[in-house]
């Protein structure tokens, strides 16, 4: 009887520890789980902000290449506009020493039908000496008129070589003392036309100031021009009245 009891006291321990070690298997388990859903759950945000980064870099390199594209755009065309503007230069030079040339040629001109009229020439010769006299004073009022054209169609590529190649802040400065008026008006789309051109200096994207006996009004940048006219539109947040024809423009950065 007392080893039938021992027997049953061993069962019920083995039973009582094989109890306890599965509990302890379970908790064991169940730890190794939660550790397993949590490393997968890093894993996944790890993957995901990989994911992320490798689409920013992607982006980036996209933008980067689009911007050697555009400033290798840029180069090109402040060389081509260097060209251009040392182009106009060299033939302004030559101009002017045409010019020279002509004023001194008319300037002997001048001398000689003086001497010739001293020495009492016959009226063919005199008329001769003062057609070439007057020949001579329209190839040299031809040559100013020239050289004036040449030198502000180079004033006009210095500009916008200066756009180019200038900081981002650069203006368009325009001569000091150029006056005009405003002709037309048009409110709805906040552009006016004045009398002032290429003729008096006025270059594309210079900035005149509009005023009315002494005051302010606004602010225009010129968008497109004529010999004698041009078109201005109100720069932003400078309209501090309503324009009216008449209205007195002046740079807003003259030339020094």
């Amino acid at each position: 009887m007392l080893i039938r009891i021992c027997l049953i006291v061993a069962i019920l321990a083995a039973a009582i520890a094989g109890a306890l070690n599965i509990v302890k298997v379970r908790e064991t388990i169940t730890t190794l789980m939660t550790q397993r859903d949590g490393y997968h759950t890093e894993r996944d945000a790890v993957q995901t902000a990989l994911n992320s980064t490798n689409r920013f870099l992607a982006k980036t390199l996209d933008t980067l290449k689009q911007t050697q594209g555009e400033l290798a755009d840029t180069k090109t065309e402040r060389d081509h506009a260097v060209k251009i503007a040392a182009d106009q230069t060299k033939k302004a030079d030559d101009l002017a020493t045409k010019l020279a040339t002509a004023q001194q040629e008319r300037d002997d001109a001048q001398d000689q039908l003086g001497a010739y009229k001293a020495t009492e020439l016959t009226p063919a010769q005199i008329l001769k000496l003062d057609h070439n006299l007057k020949s001579a004073q329209g190839e040299i009022e031809a040559m100013k008129e020239e050289n004036t054209v040449m030198l502000r169609e180079k004033d006009r590529l210095q500009a916008e070589l200066d756009k180019i190649t200038g900081p981002g802040d650069y203006v368009v400065k325009l001569p000091p003392g150029l006056r005009g008026k405003i002709l037309v008006v048009d409110p709805k789309w906040d552009f006016v036309v004045l009398d002032v051109g290429a003729d008096q200096g006025v270059l594309t994207d210079g900035e005149l100031l509009v005023s009315r006996e002494g005051k302010l009004v606004a602010k225009v940048i010129v968008t497109s021009m004529q010999k004698d006219r041009c078109i201005a539109n109100i720069v932003p947040g400078w309209k501090l009245g309503e324009m009216i024809e008449g209205d007195e423009v002046t740079p807003a950065h003259p030339a020094s």
